[in-house]
């Protein structure tokens, strides 16, 4: 009999290129959501929501890995009174109870999409992020992902079931949004940008690296119980990242020199420091765990990656 697999979050960018993907490989997947799209089958499983109370012991028969996907991403406008409780109630409760049934229908393995942002916001120079560093997050969205992650490992430790843990930095790909969809829109546009004199260094996954990765851990003994950081293995400055979306584009790339510091200090000047840090910061990740543990490596390349994205903005456009 197959592997039978539980997806959450597969309207999310992450989750729908995982589901084609895993369909595309033959595997049986089921995929409960919380709204169904017109493209959607109609007997397709509902979950209203996912908190402390959600029951999804109707869908985990004879599930053998459950890929959990779905969370409480960052809010750009937020309006929650406490936005760690809202973070809290579903990327902590309403994780640690999908993962409680799960081991309670017999599931053999829980693989959670986590964040880089357990270990921190930023690296220092030639020193990349490892899966034994200590967890800093600091933020409320990291924070909640670094309680499910400990909330998961004492549960499987009780139970049995097997965990694993995902770690990406920045996913990009066709379909991306936020930050990532904006540059790729600047450029686009041939907007004379000055970050030209950049010269951190970023890891970034593209989607279906990602989606690569997380099916190479299903049901293999050797991601039983394992954290991994995972990228493209091919990190790059800003700039260089912004040359290659040009490229990908097929447009000039209008870059113009310009300090870091003073990009920093009109940021911080204009209430925008959180976006020069992430411009002009480094934050990379050590992958080689991935790789040599599971003999992984990224079947796709960053410019094939950023083409896919610059096809996907094409088709936006279009709309």
């Amino acid at each position: 009999m197959p592997n039978k697999i539980l997806i959450t979050g597969t309207t999310g960018f992450v989750g729908s290129h995982l589901q084609q993907m895993a369909e595309t490989q033959g595997r049986v997947v089921i995929c409960p959501v919380r709204r169904v799209s017109a493209s959607q089958n109609k007997d397709t499983p509902i979950i209203e929501r996912i908190d402390a109370d959600t029951n999804w012991l109707p869908y985990l028969q004879e599930v053998d890995t459950v890929i959990h996907c779905a969370a409480r991403v960052h809010v750009m406008n937020e309006t929650a009174a406490n936005p760690l409780n809202a973070f809290r109630e579903v990327n902590l409760y309403g994780t640690l109870r999908l993962a409680e049934q799960s081991a309670s229908a017999g599931v053999r393995q829980f693989i959670y999409l986590s964040s880089v942002k357990v270990n921190g916001e930023m690296t220092q120079p030639g020193k990349a992020f490892t899966e034994n560093d200590t967890p800093q997050a600091s933020d409320s969205y990291g924070i909640s992902k670094q309680e499910a992650e400990a909330a998961l490992i004492e549960l499987g430790q009780k139970t049995g079931m097997a965990i694993t843990i995902i770690r990406p930095p920045l996913v990009y790909g066709h379909g991306v949004a936020a930050n990532f969809l904006s540059l790729l829109r600047w450029v686009k546009k041939q907007v004379p940008l000055p970050l030209a004199s950049i010269h951190n260094q970023r890891s970034f996954i593209f989607v279906k690296n990602l989606a690569d990765f997380i099916l190479h851990c299903v049901q293999n003994p050797s991601a039983f119980n394992q954290t991994f950081l995972i990228s493209d293995c091919a990190d790059l400055s800003t700039t260089e990242l912004l040359r290659e979306a040009a490229k990908a584009l097929e447009v000039p790339s209008r870059l113009l020199p310009l300090p870091v510091g003073l990009i920093q200090f009109v940021a911080k000047t204009i209430g925008k420091k959180n976006i020069a840090d992430r411009l002009c910061e480094s934050l990379c990740v050590d992958s080689s765990k991935a790789c040599t543990l599971l003999h992984w490596s990224p079947p796709y390349s960053v410019q094939q990656g950023l083409r896919e994205s610059a096809s996907g903005l094409a088709q936006t456009n279009n709309k």
